[in-house]
């Protein structure tokens, strides 16, 4: 597998001009892996999570209307259940993150199978999940799970070595302090990993909703995702262009740059899939 780390529009546009064969070949193998009338198929690959090779689990659920195939969010490994999302997460930060074994890690999940996965692997991994008004900004509820808001973290200053968010900041209208705290939080030379709906092909972010004095304004119709602690979900204000990568920067890191990367091998299917970075 290859990583391309890409930290402008112009740098992705070079970058997909001068691999466009490479792309347009990948594209074309996992078409060719669709069957023809929808139903659950199986891919061969190498599972990271699991260390072997497996026959990954293919289907068209989170599909919604479009009724192809949601590759980001199944292609899921039959010995550790993690989806391609998941498993790319693992296998880049290991490769990424120059994490050590008593690193102190901060994922902002507490009640999910990565929290979990991480929890495992590393003797100092906090976690939190955004429980509003239940119980106080830094402490626990009755079930032990630890309640933050990423515009205000309770953590003192300098605390961590790694910071994890996945899907998490598209739900934040300010995102511009979260990425503030990120970066008040972790040591010098600290690295944050992160992950958000990011549109490629632009500069510009999409303020898909803001809070205003009335509450929620929509510029947009309304979109949710899959929320562990609501089945209602959770509103998306953001889709990111790469202007996100400058305003990273400007909370508080040295770098910051987009992990872009494709594999049959592994089971990271659907074309090119971006996970961020950031050292402060």
């Amino acid at each position: 597998m290859r990583l391309h780390r890409l930290r402008s529009l112009q740098e992705f546009e070079n970058h997909r001009e001068q691999n466009a064969e490479e792309i347009a070949t990948h594209i074309k193998e996992i078409e060719s892996l669709v069957p023809a009338h929808p139903r659950e198929f199986r891919v061969p690959g190498y599972s990271y999570t699991a260390e072997q090779k497996v026959d990954f689990l293919v289907d068209f659920q989170h599909s919604g209307a479009s009724g192809r195939v949601n590759w980001r969010e199944r292609v899921c490994c039959p010995k550790t259940g993690f989806n391609n999302r998941m498993r790319a997460t693992f296998h880049v930060f290991d490769i990424e993150m120059e994490a050590y074994k008593d690193s102190r890690i901060y994922i902002t999940e507490q009640i999910t199978p990565i929290y979990s996965y991480f929890a495992s692997r590393y003797s100092q991994v906090f976690g939190s999940e955004y429980l509003a008004d239940e119980v106080p900004y830094g402490t626990l509820n009755a079930h032990g799970v630890r309640n933050e808001t990423l515009c205000a973290l309770s953590f003192a200053d300098q605390s961590f070595d790694i910071l994890v968010s996945l899907d998490v900041l598209e739900h934040i209208p300010d995102y511009r302090t979260a990425f503030s705290e990120c970066a008040r939080v972790l040591k010098p030379g600290g690295r944050m990993m992160w992950s958000v709906p990011f549109v490629s092909s632009i500069n510009n972010n999409i303020i898909r909703a803001r809070m205003s004095e009335n509450g929620v304004e929509h510029l947009l119709p309304p979109e949710y995702h899959g929320d562990p602690l609501s089945k209602n979900g959770v509103l998306c204000f953001t889709h990111f262009g790469w202007e996100m990568l400058d305003q990273v920067r400007a909370a508080g890191f040295t770098d910051a740059y987009a992990i872009c990367f494709q594999s049959l091998a592994f089971g990271y299917l659907g074309g090119e899939q971006f996970l961020f970075v950031a050292r402060k």
